[in-house]
């Protein structure tokens, strides 16, 4: 489970983790491990924007606020997954639907 704000910003997509980052469990991971999660977020965010295709102009900042870590179920593969699902859930609280990318429409 992650917390992500999308924020409007110049063109282009800017990844950034917040100051004050909440992690739960941070005592059963090391630094290394919660970075190559939120480094597999960022993927799966940037994947899902750069899907929408060339007649779309992304400008936006994605500010990593929480992070929840489970020292059996927590794999990059579900942070990258997590990052497709944040970016449809944000265009759908945004614009009332996901956008149609060339995924889904396959």
């Amino acid at each position: 489970m992650v917390t992500v704000d999308f924020e409007p910003w110049e063109e282009g997509i800017t990844f950034q983790v917040a100051t004050h980052l909440d992690i739960d469990r941070r005592e059963a991971f090391s630094q290394s491990e919660i970075a190559t999660y939120q480094t597999a977020l960022e993927t799966g965010i940037r994947e899902e924007l750069a899907d929408l295709g060339s007649g779309t102009t992304v400008a936006v900042a994605v500010v990593l606020r929480s992070m929840r870590l489970h020292d059996i179920d927590s794999r990059p593969e579900s942070f990258h997954a997590v990052g497709h699902v944040a970016v449809r859930n944000a265009f759908a609280l945004a614009y009332g639907r996901p956008p149609e990318t060339s995924a889904s429409r396959q």
